[in-house]
């Protein structure tokens, strides 16, 4: 990477992380405070109130990187950015369940992600942008875990208000670094890795080992708010954990999830064995949920179901999108993405209103049974899904004043040894490809590709 891409990868992974910031701090206890407003008369409305923001970012997410194409992508960023940090404001301020609710459907409304992405596909040449994508991904699964830890410790110095407040003010601060610090892209062009192309979402909906991969993600992190709808209030009940020492629980479980995460990844690539990998993880998933819906009751239970879970989550965290890229065509990619995306945040809604309403109606067992059956209806499309092949992306250059066939020359890519797919984008200048991951040759299709340039 040069010092323009580095700068750019890092500080819109920043942003990124930052906007997730304000999602993840709050998750652990958030129910906790929720239930202290005025309104928060049953588990049901914590719960909507919990999983708001992820039914507008659902809506709107694509629409808002699309709109990027049109109105640029910083004015798109500034416009979701002012929103967010408008959304804290309110709920930082909400004297009721009702305004909180409020606070967290704006916040979800600055779906500036598929923007971001875009942003960043125009800053980075086409050999880094795995490179540059891979710190966005990095960003996000560290904040995650940061924010588990740090959420309670917030809460006890500055309250949940204080949380939200402080969101919104770091998020202002973000919005004066996108101006100042994020270069200003020279070229601005529609990416079919990064970005939704409206043409070929009929043929991402149709493709049926996508679909799996789409329910998978909405049960993942629907499970995982119906989760935190409970927990907080078991920790307690059980645990008689005080909320601000709930990070003491959160840590070495996620520790101990992510160190797990590391060789299981390893073993499932170069082994070729990612379906058992991911199916295992599934089941494990699976066997953790429906622990708790029975496990409640002792605090040390709890803990160990929890670091299942943890294990289970990180894992397929991390394979989803590798599978993803590995099955969408190699020129739909950011479409598949982006589809996958909104399946995620479609979870996160309605996991959450979920869990409220089987909370107040079924207790903590009819939570973790729904999340439990949810995992095993999982369970059941990942055994049947065709095993992805080891394969990879690649991204080539294609000169801006080569004016030759690319249906020809996405014929003579395809040819060469280890290469499994290649389109041709003319109007993007790229050559897509999806190559062997054991066995291509890269010198052949770096020749052909220079020959063109």
């Amino acid at each position: 990477m040069n010092q323009l891409e580095l700068r750019a990868s890092l500080g819109l992974s920043g942003v990124y992380a930052l906007r997730m910031l304000g999602m993840f701090l709050i998750l652990p206890v958030f129910a906790l405070y929720a239930r202290t407003l005025p309104g928060a008369t049953s588990p049901t409305w914590i719960g909507i109130a919990l999983g708001a923001y992820g039914l507008t970012q659902a809506l709107l997410q694509l629409p808002f990187g699309m709109l990027s194409d049109r109105f640029g992508r910083k004015r798109i960023i500034y416009f979701g950015l002012l929103l967010f940090a408008a959304g804290s404001f309110v709920a930082a301020s909400a004297h009721d369940i009702n305004w909180l609710i409020a606070g967290r459907v704006i916040q979800g409304a600055g779906a500036v992600s598929a923007a971001v992405t875009a942003l960043l596909a125009d800053l980075t040449r086409e050999e880094n942008r795995t490179k540059a994508m891979a710190m966005i991904g990095m960003s996000i699964g560290t904040t995650f875990a940061v924010s588990l830890v740090l959420g309670p410790l917030l809460a006890h110095w500055i309250g949940v208000n204080g949380i939200f407040a402080l969101t919104g003010i770091l998020t202002l601060m973000a919005l004066v670094g996108v101006k100042y610090i994020i270069p200003d892209p020279v070229v601005s062009r529609f990416h079919s890795d990064t970005e939704t192309n409206t043409s070929r979402l009929i043929d991402v909906l149709k493709n049926r080992q996508l679909l799996r991969l789409n329910y998978g993600i909405f049960s993942l992190h629907g499970a995982q708010m119906a989760m935190f709808v409970v927990i907080p209030f078991a920790l307690i009940s059980t645990g008689h954990l005080d909320k601000q020492h709930h990070w003491e629980v959160y840590l070495p479980v996620t520790v101990l999830g992510f160190l797990l995460m590391v060789p299981a990844i390893i073993y499932g690539e170069k082994k070729k064995r990612l379906k058992t990998v991911f199916v295992s993880a599934i089941a494990l998933m699976t066997l953790a949920q429906l622990g708790m819906a029975f496990a409640l009751t002792s605090f040390w239970l709890i803990i160990g179901w929890m670091a299942a879970y943890f294990i289970a989550f990180n894992i397929l965290e991390a394979t989803l999108p590798s599978i993803i890229s590995k099955i969408a065509p190699a020129d739909a990619k950011g479409t598949a993405i982006g589809v996958y995306n909104t399946a995620q945040s479609f979870g996160l809604f309605l996991g959450a209103a979920a869990g409220g309403l089987l909370y107040t109606h079924f207790g903590s067992t009819g939570v973790f049974c729904f999340t439990g059956l949810m995992m095993l209806s999982w369970l059941g499309l990942a055994l049947t899904m065709t095993p992805p092949e080891p394969v990879k992306s690649m991204m080539f250059h294609i000169g801006e004043h080569w004016h030759g066939n690319p249906v020809e020359l996405s014929r003579m890519l395809a040819l060469q040894r280890g290469v499994r797919e290649a389109v041709v984008m003319i109007e993007e200048r790229v050559a897509y490809l999806k190559v062997s991951q054991l066995d291509w040759d890269e010198a052949s299709v770096n020749q052909l590709i220079q020959e063109t340039n």
